[in-house]
């Protein structure tokens, strides 16, 4: 089972599982499920070879839904679901293959579409990164500066060292998210279709929801809405914390 956070308590709201993207964690979406939690119960999870969930040879949408499916039928009814990126294909998968499982969707700034943009330069770096060496997060941040320039990437991707592990690790799987980034960045065939509500939040300074994608996702769901936070990225959670909240809270409200 995955590793999962706990916020706020039981009501008559349903409850909310969000899903983290890439090289995240649940701990990373702290600040947004503990104020959606005033009025329902969240749930955020490690997805398999993040964080504190277990380790796995593979890593294809298959099976990511099965593990949130695992963590929805252990709840024992069905939930409100945000997956953001990585996470936010799984939860379509989910979605399509499980739709009993899915209340409402809302998925961060991504499409159910194949994207080209490897991610296997930062898992180079962060397994460059000489662990042995670090006794601080900025002595690691300044040896990450030598293959990442962006220094907001920088500071998401050290959330995942462990320094305080001995002797430090990162808290990702690297060889397998390596090994099937392929299917990361990829989506598989699925001949179904959800046709519960789902909306698609992009960043307005983003490009991975295009307009092109919308026949794609609108084929997959037939409710399909779309929605735009004009100054927000990839990171729109992040970049755009209260926006990001209020308009969740307006869609699963």
């Amino acid at each position: 089972m995955l590793n999962t956070l706990r916020y706020g308590e039981a009501s008559q709201q349903v409850p909310l599982l969000i899903v983290h993207g890439l090289f995240g964690s649940a701990r990373n979406w702290g600040a947004i499920a503990k104020r959606l939690s005033d009025s329902r119960e969240v749930i955020s999870v490690d997805m398999r070879n993040h964080g504190d969930s277990p380790w796995r040879d593979s890593h294809s949408y298959a099976d990511l839904a099965g593990d949130l499916a695992d963590v929805i039928r252990a709840e024992g009814r069905a939930l409100d679901v945000l997956g953001h990126s990585m996470g936010g294909k799984a939860a379509m998968v989910l979605a399509l293959t499980r739709p009993d499982l899915v209340n409402r969707l809302l998925v961060a700034d991504i499409a159910p579409v194949a994207y080209g943009h490897s991610q296997s330069h930062l898992i180079r770096a962060m397994r460059d990164l000489p662990l042995d060496e670090l006794s601080s997060r900025a002595e690691a941040d300044a040896a990450l500066a030598r293959a990442v320039e962006d220094p907001s990437v920088r500071a998401f991707l050290l959330q995942s060292l462990d320094l305080r592990a001995s002797p430090p690790r990162w808290r990702l799987n690297l060889d397998v998210l390596e090994a099937e980034m392929d299917k990361i960045i990829g989506w598989p065939e699925i001949s179904a279709s959800f046709k519960g509500p789902a909306l698609f939040l992009s960043g307005g300074r983003s490009d991975y929801v295009r307009p092109e994608h919308r026949p794609a996702v609108r084929a997959l769901f037939e409710q399909a809405r779309f929605a735009k936070l004009p100054e927000a990225g990839h990171w729109l959670h992040a970049e755009a914390p209260r926006p990001f909240e209020q308009t969740a809270r307006m869609w699963f409200d």
